[in-house]
């Protein structure tokens, strides 16, 4: 695979000034979405690292920017699922390790509201809201219908709020 990733590298159709401009574009919110759906830096840098790996070695139509950005995150979101499947990634985790200096713009309460959810809820939420793809888009991206994403989304966004509306005892 490794041969195949540098052979793409390689290919003149692949340029490296675009695919660095992209890769400076879409590397830290990927990263970002990876985290804090699987709830493990190690698990978000190994799926990153694989993402673009698998992305230079597709074979690829010629795409505009958004495109190329959707592609990269199902290609992340499949190796997500994978992961789930093979229980590498846990539903039963601690919150992400991720100090607060490194997020400032995202409260503690929110985050920790946000860690309770299920997994599939975190990754609806973190693409509807943070990446801001529509209804038709997380339905392709994560395999799911739009009505099922639509449904799926009015819940997580419910939990989340009643997990803000009501925090756990014996906090304020």
């Amino acid at each position: 695979m490794a041969d195949s990733v540098a052979n793409a590298a390689d290919r003149p159709s692949v340029n490296q000034d675009d695919f660095r401009v992209f890769y400076n574009r879409t590397n830290r919110p990927l990263w970002a979405y990876l985290l804090r759906v699987s709830r493990r830096r190690d698990v978000a840098d190994d799926l990153l690292q694989e993402s673009y790996c698998r992305f230079l070695a597709a074979r690829l139509p010629e795409m505009d920017a958004a495109e190329s950005r959707s592609y990269l995150f199902r290609i992340a979101t499949n190796l997500l699922h994978d992961c789930w499947r093979d229980k590498q990634v846990s539903e039963v985790v601690g919150p992400a390790d991720q100090s607060r200096e490194d997020d400032p713009e995202m409260r503690a309460d929110v985050r920790r509201c946000f860690e309770r959810l299920k997994s599939r809820e975190r990754q609806l939420l973190w693409l509807a809201h943070v990446e801001g793809f529509d209804h038709k888009e997380i339905a392709r991206l994560t395999g799911l219908r739009v009505a099922s994403v639509r449904v799926l989304l009015f819940r997580a966004r419910a939990q989340l709020a009643a997990a803000l509306c009501h925090p756990p005892e014996g906090r304020v």
